[in-house]
């Protein structure tokens, strides 16, 4: 035997197993990805048990189910859509700041081709980009016949007098919009970001932030409507054998907590889309450098709550969209306090 076999570490029984599951699964590979299966197994295994115990011990909810089908299939309709919408959020782009960089660049050799080949203008071949750069106007598209880089996009959202070295990620080494941050596990700059959420395994940012509120909807009408499905039991079956009610508290106690959680969650958001703002910016507003002169209770990129509203849930995530900080004007405009006459005009909308 020589010394390079003795010296070679045992290998488990497992490990053979385990380089063959690697093989066919490459996903895994990562450990980051891997939690982050993890954990969705986990989500979905506590899912189906809440409605497994439910229709296992519920004899009731059976004999409703016979007599009122619909009921329960409203109640099973809700459980898979939250499951798809869960999934379907999980893995929706934020909106990251190097694609929509390289799309500026692609749409500019596309541009510079066509004008060689044709000598025609390219935005009546092209049309539009999908980078959508909000100006002093209501909103306007960078169009084939304007080609700014990427690096005077962005530049032209900063005040004057703002340094590169200021907006450039030292991460990606890229020119970061306004409200854009490098999220450190996904290792990417992410427009409008929002947080990294550890349950979907992916940052909430400018791309998916309406599926990720319709998620929190979803997913609270469905704790509310199995917590009342529990208490229902409970209170008609309260003598029954004590493990069972021993196992409906336990599980509807769990339920509870989490049901708050999730209220609280999503009044929360729903305050950010009112004012146009992320997670980030709240927490984080005194270590934003564009973002310390101006007062707590002042939302910059704020522009009504009904245009809030608007541009949330309408806006098409295939659009990149970056707004510019506002003027000092402007900041000075939102920070006026309210009057009667504003009431009435609908100001704050």
């Amino acid at each position: 035997m020589t010394i390079v076999g003795i010296c070679r570490p045992m290998r488990s029984p497992w490990d053979q197993p385990m380089d063959r599951c690697l093989r066919f699964f490459p996903c895994l590979i990562d450990p980051a990805r891997r939690s982050a299966l993890c954990v969705k197994l986990v989500l979905v295994t506590v899912h189906l048990v809440y409605i497994g115990v439910l229709f296992l011990i519920d004899g009731d909810l059976i004999e409703k189910t016979k007599k009122e089908p619909m009921y329960t299939a409203c109640y099973l309709l809700l459980f898979f859509v939250t499951l798809i919408q869960y999934f379907v959020t999980s893995i929706s782009s934020p909106g990251y700041v190097l694609d929509a960089m390289m799309t500026v660049t692609e749409r500019n050799v596309l541009y510079r081709k066509t004008s060689e080949a044709s000598n025609l203008p390219a935005s009546s071949k092209n049309g539009s980009f999908v980078v959508a750069v909000e100006g002093t106007q209501a909103g306007k598209n960078i169009s084939g016949n304007n080609t700014p880089t990427w690096s005077k996009l962005v530049a032209d959202l900063y005040p004057m007098g703002t340094t590169i070295r200021t907006w450039t990620c030292s991460y990606c080494n890229v020119e970061q919009p306004p409200r854009s941050k490098h999220c450190h596990d996904c290792d990417k700059c992410v427009l409008q970001f929002d947080h990294h959420c550890v349950w979907l395994g992916n940052c909430i940012g400018q791309g998916n932030h309406c599926r990720f509120w319709w998620y929190l909807c979803e997913e609270t009408a469905l704790s509310l409507w199995t917590g009342i499905l529990y208490i229902s039991y409970l209170k008609d079956h309260i003598k029954s054998a004590w493990w069972r009610d021993a196992i409906m508290i336990v599980l509807l106690i769990t339920l509870s907590i989490s049901l708050i959680f999730l209220l609280l969650l999503l009044l929360f958001h729903s305050y950010l889309i009112l004012t146009n703002q992320t997670t980030y910016e709240l927490v984080r507003r005194r270590r934003i450098p564009y973002l310390r002169g101006i007062p707590e209770r002042v939302h910059p990129f704020s522009k009504g709550v009904s245009r809030n509203v608007y541009n949330f849930c309408c806006g098409s995530s295939s659009v990149y969209n970056m707004e510019r900080l506002p003027t000092p004007q402007e900041t000075e405009e939102k920070s006026r306090p309210y009057t009667c006459l504003d009431v009435v005009t609908c100001r704050c909308c």
